[in-house]
């Protein structure tokens, strides 16, 4: 199940960079963005409401999740809607947006108090050069102008912070109202901001509405929900590696639906990432199989000392929201 999650999490997270690509062809990404979060939460928010999902979540509990949904979803998928409507291609954001991983296993130490070992930033390099090599080709490709590379560097900040504050954050509210807070506060920034620019109004194009269908079941829904999930189930470096699988997966849709190139070297650079990615879920298990082996099954005591002194792994103390 963990494997079919992790290959779900890819193909869907990818959909966003090229839903993007084609739904900002003739519409501005404000009025896309809106239209993809305002009925969904209203949906979630009404689900919520009739199951009672959020009976015995705290005022303290909302606000934490609404600031974790400030960062990794409203921050995030408005700067990568921004940098796509401007021009940079798919790949390229996919590319700056992969970084990321790197950015969360040099910060994980001193913010969380966990160890990455060599073999595991080893990992993470081999996956780096890989995609570097995937989207080599489409730096300079597009007319974007200079300024606007900063805007998926901008996400890629955004969901780093929305993940690091997730993971230090006790709350455990369950998956659905996780996402319902979420998608509310994007919901409502996004829709005060397009009521002031005046994006409001969507067209009545047939294709804007399949877009608007296709962003909220996939990347939204989907790759979102995966996401906090997966991060749970295989921890955070685990999760990090399987985000530089990403990159190739855009490049390889955006050479067959968008025409952008595919090269030998692209080739090479989907081999590096699967490395990658390979290195560090081994040293994952390898780290989980020591535990196993070192934690005397009568001690407790030693086994919670023990747990604060491991690399990220999955264990029922995370603080990841519930899946139940």
């Amino acid at each position: 199940m963990t494997v079919t999650a992790a290959v779900a999490f890819v193909i869907t997270w990818s959909s966003g960079f090229l839903i993007a690509a084609f739904g900002t062809v003739d519409v501005s990404a404000l009025t896309l963005l809106v239209w993809r979060f305002v009925p969904l939460a209203v949906v979630l928010l009404a689900v919520v409401i009739a199951t009672g999902a959020a009976r015995g979540v705290t005022p303290r509990e909302l606000g934490t999740q609404a600031a974790i949904g400030l960062f990794a979803q409203f921050g995030y998928c408005a700067a990568v809607y921004g940098a796509v409507a401007s021009g940079i291609a798919t790949g390229t954001v996919a590319l700056i947006d992969a970084v990321q991983p790197l950015v969360v296993a040099a910060l994980v130490g001193p913010i969380l108090g966990l160890r990455v070992r060599g073999a595991q930033w080893a990992g993470l390099a081999l996956g780096a050069l890989g995609v570097a090599l995937v989207v080599h080709s489409q730096f300079g490709s597009s007319s974007a102008p200079p300024a606007a590379y900063l805007l998926p560097a901008a996400a890629m900040v955004c969901l780093v912070i929305g993940t690091l504050l997730q993971r230090r954050s006790p709350v455990r509210t369950g998956m659905l109202v996780t996402l319902t807070v979420h998608l509310t506060v994007t919901a409502v920034l996004l829709l005060g901001i397009a009521l002031v620019t005046g994006d409001l109004v969507p067209p009545a194009a047939p294709g804007f509405w399949l877009a608007v269908v296709l962003a909220a079941v996939f990347p939204t829904l989907a790759a979102y929900g995966l996401y906090w999930w997966l991060l749970r189930r295989v921890g955070i470096t685990a999760l990090q590696a399987l985000l530089f699988l990403i990159a190739p997966a855009t490049a390889l849709a955006g050479a067959l639906l968008l025409g952008e190139p595919l090269t030998a070297l692209t080739v090479i650079g989907f081999a590096l990432c699967g490395g990658g990615v390979a290195v560090v879920l081994a040293g994952e298990r390898q780290e989980r199989a020591e535990a196993t082996a070192e934690e005397p099954e009568s001690s407790g005591e030693r086994r919670t000392a023990q747990g604060r002194t491991r690399t990220a792994r999955p264990s029922n103390a995370t603080t990841s929201p519930s899946c139940s």
